[in-house]
């Protein structure tokens, strides 16, 4: 039985699977409506989500199962002091397959090591987030239709970016891949993310707090938002909270098919002006999100024998 914990438990076959899958998902619903019938997908969310829970639930549903969720940590028995591995095993009771999130890093290893289902990891702290990277890559397969030969901008909270340090180990696996991280100082990318996959793979990468300046460079722009949750005191957020906030006069420098990400939620990062522009691309992301998610569940399922 197969968990996805990290993005690189998917191999790019994998993801060149995936993607064909959300493909015909998206010209052939109804093929897809009912191969779930009958299965529960069990939503573990220890930490906040609007689109990763959603797009889950919503994922489950058009496949024509279930859902079973906790409403928050507060309401489950980890609020009695449980520990994760005896969640895991005891919602494995219950449902087919799990999505957890949770605040901890390293939380969804031991969870699938203890749960009787597939186990798919919904972030945890900032760790990993394989399915955004999912999301991520649908994204710019169906705007640039390849992952090598290209030059990609990852901009504003680095450090702990979740989303970022997952897409960067998805992408150093394919040819000609650039890097250039934009964050302030104190938010750059890990040393151990730059030596175990950019140097290790031979990538290059460039580092630098200008954003206008390398713009004009990039085929995609990845912005993140500074993450609240993240800090340890409130005064050192409120210094770099708005570092980079990307605007139409920042973007005239800009190539004309450059594809603007973000996994979003959006706080002030991106100007609402930008929303308009045809290479903003942060909506059909999240879309993209539940087209990769329906994909990875049938996988999950299919190798478990479920289905």
């Amino acid at each position: 039985m197969k968990s996805v914990i990290d993005i690189v438990d998917l191999s790019p076959e994998d993801i060149d699977e995936l993607i064909q899958t959300s493909l015909d998902i998206i010209d052939n619903p109804q093929k897809y409506a009912h191969i779930c019938d009958g299965k529960k997908l069990a939503t573990l969310f220890f930490e906040p989500s609007t689109r990763t829970r959603m797009s889950f639930e919503a994922a489950m549903y058009e496949l024509g199962g279930h859902v079973i969720s906790m409403s928050s940590a507060a309401s489950s028995s980890a609020a009695k002091g449980e520990s994760v591995a005896d969640t895991a095993k005891v919602v494995s009771c219950y449902a087919d397959i799990i999505a957890m999130r949770h605040p901890k890093e390293g939380a969804a290893l031991v969870a699938a090591n203890n749960a009787d289902v597939p186990l798919i990891n919904a972030g945890d702290g900032g760790h990993c987030h394989p399915t955004q990277t999912t999301a991520d890559l649908l994204t710019i397969y169906r705007e640039k239709g390849r992952f090598d030969n290209l030059t990609i901008g990852l901009c504003g909270d680095l450090k702990f970016g979740r989303t970022v340090h997952s897409l960067i180990n998805a992408l150093a696996r394919y040819k000609n891949i650039n890097f250039v991280l934009i964050s302030p100082i104190e938010l750059k990318l890990p040393s151990y993310v730059k030596k175990d996959v950019l140097r290790k793979n031979n990538i290059p990468y460039e580092q630098t707090t200008d954003l206008e300046g390398s713009i004009g460079k990039l085929d995609i722009l990845y912005m993140t938002r500074v993450q609240r949750e993240r800090f340890f005191n409130e005064e050192d957020y409120l210094r770099l909270k708005d570092s980079y906030i990307l605007t139409k006069e920042k973007l005239k420098n800009a190539k004309s098919d450059l594809s603007i990400l973000h996994p979003l939620p959006r706080v002030n990062e991106i100007s609402v002006e930008i929303d308009s522009d045809p290479r903003a691309c942060y909506f059909k992301q999240a879309l993209n999100g539940k087209y990769m998610r329906m994909a990875l569940i049938l996988k999950l399922l299919e190798e478990a024998g479920t289905i």
